[in-house]
């Protein structure tokens, strides 16, 4: 069935560029898949994925470090690790409910990072909002929280739109409101592993995105988010399908990279 934001992904997802780029970013995933040596070693692939996405996503959060321990960085590598594990429980809901989701991914990625009773809800205007890729000030409490929701329908009402496209969305929004006090560039690459399970494009969670954005470098990172926030979307599709595509690849190199 049509809806508003669905209307709105297939004429994104319609644009040459765009969905030229979805469907290579979405045969890097198929080619990886279909590797006899990936099948064969499944649950290896699947942890390897899990290890490496966490570290890289809290790499370009600043914490470019191998291990966990009490140091500031080595806290927000933990957060990192302790959501990346938790997206695979969360796949099934995600389709009906990603507003609980992403409450649910919050509480368990900021909880040693926020009070108790800032965990799992948006922010308000009060709190100071984690900026660390220096994207600039992120928009106030009220437009967040509305972004929020719209991403809510997105997720639930796109369900017959490219799956990569809307994958891509989600992890702009997410970095764009930045709807959490801390934490919500750390849900927004996870999102990307939701969506992927989700649609069926990655079901066993092999592909590394978050690897992928690290191949990218930390600068790309930042110009692409700062695009897709002036509203710039070919130029941010250009960079978020260079990441899938590099972090598909990226599941049997064993090289997780450098920001």
């Amino acid at each position: 069935m049509s809806t508003p934001v669905g209307d709105v992904i297939a004429r994104l997802a319609a644009m040459p560029a765009i969905a030229d780029g979805a469907a290579a970013a979405r045969k890097s995933i198929d080619d990886l898949l279909w590797r006899r040596d990936v099948r064969a070693a499944a649950a290896d692939f699947a942890a390897g994925s899990r290890v490496h996405g966490a570290q890289a996503s809290a790499a370009l959060d600043g914490a470019d470090i191998a291990v966990a321990d009490d140091s500031p960085m080595g806290r927000v590598l933990a957060a990192a690790q302790a959501l990346t594990g938790e997206v695979p429980g969360q796949v099934e809901t995600w389709s009906r409910a990603p507003l609980q989701v992403l409450a649910h991914l919050h509480a368990v990625t900021a909880r040693d990072h926020a009070p108790a009773e800032g965990l799992g809800r948006p922010r308000t205007d009060f709190e100071a909002v984690d900026d660390p890729l220096s994207l600039g000030a992120p928009p106030d409490a009220r437009e967040a929280a509305g972004r929020l929701a719209l991403l809510g329908d997105l997720v639930t009402g796109a369900r017959e739109e490219s799956a990569l496209v809307v994958a891509g969305i989600v992890h702009g929004e997410i970095q764009a409101a930045r709807p959490f006090a801390w934490g919500s560039g750390l849900i927004a690459r996870a999102t990307v592993r939701l969506v992927c399970a989700d649609r069926g494009v990655d079901p066993s969670l092999f592909s590394i995105p978050e690897v992928g954005m690290v191949h990218t470098g930390r600068a790309a990172c930042v110009r692409a988010l700062k695009a897709y926030a002036a509203g710039n979307l070919p130029t941010y599709f250009a960079w978020f399908f260079d990441t899938i595509r590099s972090g598909a690849q990226a599941a049997t190199s064993g090289v997780p990279g450098e920001a």
